[in-house]
């Protein structure tokens, strides 16, 4: 069998689509071609921006075997996973923290895979090799953020310098509920009446929400979605990471995977959310409103969501970030697990001893939102 070697780091454009998707499938959007094209492609992901494009990929002879997103940063925004506190501490101390290697999706703290291989690849073999690639870069760490917990325990095995760190996110899960009504009947009396009279608040405010798919969100949609976008973030006086070409390209090379959720108040657009969607898996991502109504943010966000997961067949929707709000609507605590490669054993050394008395509050924190779930015991 031909020798498995690595390529030269390259941004997406130099990496064939066709056998970069051909290890990626359609169940996780965000590792497509298309979607990391996007990024780059609009400049949301550049030197410029503090995300320099360096893919890992693996290679026997002419065909492509493994990929992993990759990049050097040059700060931590965008990731999801804070380690600002890390990199104060050591330049404090006379270090150099960035820039930093990641393997994580850009903007998009959605656990998913992260290295894809082909199916007669040496998963063990791959990860040694992979490692060599940031063990070489002029780098203070290396970090993978938001995989899926198989995986993580496949890259510790492989590496065991590898220190952990965990997190807790929210997640619905659906337990053969059949419609909207069979999830509301699985929850206990007072959350079930506490969301349908969220519900009912929005059809008397005069609000009326609309799923649109793919090819359905026209020019104007994706317009009127974009401003909302913004203005989530004018809010806090910032911009949006991304830009509307951005959106463009995603509905032009991705349309399968988007989901826009519109609420419209006397037939005008008033507020969006912009969803993605794999095979199993519905993804809340992008979200904003032109308007201040009661509870509008968790019927477009939430309920919507939920609603399309049990029509279409899908049984998990991630929502994003950040939430004991989801808690109270059926959304169960998932625990995280990021890895880190740290070059400087005194580094090293710091942020284990982190981690390991972060992991204690984590746990305890994961098993209180677990209790607290609203579902009938």
């Amino acid at each position: 069998m031909t020798r498995l070697r690595l390529g030269t780091p390259s941004p997406i454009g130099a990496i064939p689509p066709a056998s970069w998707n051909a290890l990626v499938g359609d169940d996780y959007p965000f590792l497509r071609h298309e979607f990391l094209s996007a990024l780059e492609d609009s400049g949301a992901v550049s030197a410029d921006t503090g995300w320099v494009p360096r893919h890992l990929t693996l290679w026997q002879g002419d065909e492509l075997v493994g990929v992993l997103p990759h990049y050097l940063k040059y700060h931590s925004f965008g990731e999801y996973v804070f380690d600002w506190a890390w990199a104060d501490a050591w330049e404090r101390a006379g270090g150099r923290y960035y820039p930093k290697a990641l393997s994580a999706i850009p903007f998009t703290p959605a656990p998913g895979p992260r290295l894809l291989l082909a199916e007669d690849i040496d998963p063990l073999q791959a990860r040694r090799l992979l490692a060599e690639a940031w063990e070489s870069e002029d780098v203070s760490s290396w970090h993978l953020l938001f995989a899926e917990q198989a995986e993580v325990d496949a890259w510790r095995q492989a590496c065991p310098e590898l220190i952990p760190r965990h997190g807790v996110q929210f997640q619905w899960q659906d337990r053969g509920f059949g419609d909207f009504e069979g999830f509301l009947a699985s929850l206990t009396s007072k959350r079930r009446k506490a969301i349908r009279r969220e519900r009912r608040r929005i059809a008397e405010q005069g609000l009326s929400l609309h799923r649109l798919q793919g090819d359905e969100i026209g020019d104007e949609d994706l317009a009127h979605f974009f401003r909302c976008y913004q203005l989530t973030y004018l809010e806090r006086g910032q911009r949006g990471y991304l830009d509307e070409s951005f959106f463009e390209r995603l509905r032009r090379d991705l349309p399968e995977s988007l989901l826009l959720v519109q609420a419209r108040l006397a037939g005008r657009p008033v507020a969006a959310a912009l969803c993605l969607q794999g095979t199993r898996t519905l993804y809340g991502r992008y979200w904003g409103s032109e308007v201040m109504a009661d509870g509008l943010h968790f019927e477009a966000c939430y309920y919507q969501g939920i609603e399309h997961c049990l029509a279409t067949g899908l049984t998990l929707f991630d929502p994003g970030t950040q939430g004991e709000h989801k808690l109270t609507r059926g959304f169960a605590p998932r625990r995280l697990t990021s890895l880190h490669h740290i070059a400087d054993p005194r580094l090293r050394d710091g942020v284990a001893r982190f981690c390991d008395e972060e992991s204690a509050h984590v746990s305890a924190y994961h098993d209180a939102a677990a209790r607290a779930l609203p579902f009938k015991i």
